[in-house]
C-alpha cells in the first residue's frame, strides 16, 4: 500500500508537471518575444567599428524578430572580447534573449588554445555576418613610415588594444611571418582611443578595420593625414586598388598559408551570434529577422551613412565557414600557434 501511495504520489506530480510546463513548451516565438527585450552584448568599448555596427543592428533588428522585442545594447570589453564570449557561453540564458559581436579571430582563438578561452565557437548559435572585414595599417604622414619598404626597414610605434583583439593580431603577425617592425603600444580602450593617439603624435600608426577609419575619421585618407600601406584580406579592396595585401608582401607559400589561416578572420567578420541551446524556433525566428533586416533600406541608408560596408552572410553559412577552421590541416595549424600573439 505504502509503495503504491508514493507511485500516484509521482505520477501526480508528473501530471501537474506536465500540465505546467506544456504552455510554456507550446509557446511560438512570437509570444515568447512579444514584451521582451534582447541583450545585445558588445565584446569592445564604445566607438569602434564592432561597437558601430552592433547599435545600427540593435536599432534596426527587433522591428524584424516576431514579438517585436526591445534590443539593448550592452558593451562589455575586455581580453581583446574574449570577457564576453567566455559570458555568453557559459553565464547568459540560452534561451534566445542574448546576442552578442565578439572578434572575427575568436574560432582560431580558440582553435590554438588562447589564454582565457572558455568557449566552442563552433557551439554558439550563429544568426547572421553583416559584412566581411578588411583592416589596414595606416601610418601618419609625419612619421618615419612613408612607404610599404619603410615597415621593413624601420620600427614604428603603433597604438593598441587588448591581446586577443585584431588590431594586435595582425600586426604582430605581420612582424612574426614578415619582418615588418611594428612596435605595439598596448592598452588603448578600443580603436577610437587608439586612433587619437595617433592624432596627438603619440604614435606612428595604427591598424584596425576600414570601416572603423572610414566611420571615426573619413577626411584623414583623402586630406592625406594618413598612409594606408598594407591591407588584410583575400583581395585589394576595390577603394584601396594601389594598396598591397599582405599576402602580396609574403615571399614564400609557407608564408601565404600562415597569412590565409589567420585572415581567415576577414570572411567571418561582424557576425552576431547568440548562446549554445536556444530553442529551433528561435533561432530559426532570429536568423530570418536578421536576413530581412539586411535587406531592408533602412537599414542599408544606415550602414552607408556610417561609411561601412554590408556584405551578409547567412547564419546557417556563417556556422560552417566557424566549422571548418576546426578542421584546419595540424602541420598548419602548428606553424601558426608559434607566430600567433595570442597561441596558448
Amino acid at each position: 500500500m505504502r509503495a503504491a501511495a508514493v507511485r500516484a504520489v509521482v505520477t501526480a506530480v508528473g501530471l501537474i508537471g506536465a500540465v505546467s510546463a506544456g504552455p510554456a513548451f507550446a509557446q511560438s516565438a512570437e509570444e515568447f518575444y512579444r514584451g521582451r527585450s534582447i541583450d545585445m552584448i558588445v565584446g569592445y568599448p564604445p566607438g569602434g567599428s564592432n561597437d558601430l555596427y552592433a547599435r545600427i543592428v540593435a536599432r534596426h533588428l527587433g522591428g524584424h524578430i516576431v514579438g517585436n522585442p526591445t534590443i539593448v545594447l550592452r558593451n562589455m570589453p575586455g581580453a581583446g572580447s574574449i570577457v564576453a564570449g567566455n559570458y555568453i557561453f557559459n553565464i547568459a540564458a540560452r534561451d534566445g534573449t542574448v546576442l552578442g559581436i565578439i572578434s572575427p579571430t575568436s574560432p582560431l582563438d580558440e582553435k590554438l588554445g588562447a589564454v582565457g578561452v572558455k568557449f566552442e565557437s563552433a557551439k554558439f548559435t550563429w544568426i547572421g555576418r553583416a559584412t566581411s572585414t578588411t583592416h589596414v595599417s595606416f601610418f601618419s604622414r609625419n612619421g618615419p613610415i612613408q612607404t610599404a619598404r619603410d615597415m621593413f626597414e624601420k620600427e614604428s610605434k603603433m597604438s593598441a588594444t587588448g591581446a586577443g583583439s585584431t588590431v594586435v593580431i595582425y600586426p604582430s603577425v605581420m612582424n612574426n611571418v614578415l619582418g615588418t617592425k611594428f612596435n605595439l603600444v598596448m592598452g588603448y580602450r578600443g580603436s577610437g582611443e587608439a586612433m587619437l593617439a595617433l592624432a596627438r603624435g603619440e604614435v606612428d600608426g595604427h591598424s584596425t578595420s576600414l570601416d572603423a577609419l572610414n566611420a571615426e575619421h573619413p577626411d584623414w585618407v583623402s586630406g592625406g593625414d594618413v598612409r594606408i600601406l598594407v591591407q588584410y584580406g583575400a583581395v585589394r579592396h576595390p577603394t584601396m586598388p594601389d594598396v598591397p595585401t599582405c599576402y602580396e608582401l609574403a615571399i614564400t607559400e609557407e608564408q601565404r598559408q600562415i597569412l590565409r589561416a589567420v585572415m581567415s578572420s576577414v570572411e567571418v567578420g561582424k557576425m552576431f551570434f547568440s548562446t549554445p541551446g536556444v530553442p529551433p524556433e528561435r533561432t530559426e525566428a532570429l536568423r530570418r529577422a536578421f536576413d530581412a533586416m539586411t535587406q531592408d533600406p533602412a537599414f542599408v541608408a544606415d550602414v552607408q551613412k556610417s561609411r561601412m560596408d554590408l556584405i551578409p552572410m547567412r547564419g546557417e553559412d556563417l556556422a560552417k565557414l566557424v566549422g571548418e577552421v576546426a578542421t584546419i590541416d595540424p602541420d598548419l595549424l602548428a606553424k601558426v600557434k608559434k607566430i600567433y600573439p595570442q597561441g596558448g
